[in-house]
């Protein structure tokens, strides 16, 4: 597994490249870089349309707490349970958030990292 998550804006033809060239690498033979998950959305205002102030709250709780229930993650942030139930669900179809054998939820990778270029064509 991928020790980091990285969010940040790309196109479909920039990820498409991407991939690609990594392909390339390795039909070649040649070493290719060590593997990231990487989120990636088309624009500024969609990132921060699905990562929202309170989902990214939730996240870092949720990543320096450590695994927990949803309603320990709830009460830690001060918030109703049922909308930390949703934003956890949507941070888990991002794949940012993933549930153990227990059922507590946990931020999987060491770190989350968000790349965002401000004034690029993609931050439009």
């Amino acid at each position: 597994m991928a020790n980091r998550a990285i969010i940040g804006l790309e196109t479909y033809d920039e990820a498409l490249q991407r991939s690609l060239a990594v392909a390339r690498r390795f039909d070649a033979g040649e070493p290719v870089p060590e593997g990231d998950y990487r989120l990636n959305f088309e624009s500024a205002a969609q990132l921060f349309a699905e990562l929202t102030t309170k989902r990214m709250q939730t996240l870092e709780t949720l990543k320096a707490g450590g695994p927990q229930s949803i309603y320990q993650l709830a009460k830690r942030l001060g918030r109703n349970y049922s909308n930390v139930h949703a934003d956890v669900s949507r941070l888990m179809e991002h794949g940012l958030v993933e549930k153990n054998d227990e059922g507590r939820v946990f931020v999987p990778w060491d770190q989350v990292e968000i790349h965002l270029t401000l004034g690029s064509k993609a931050a439009a």
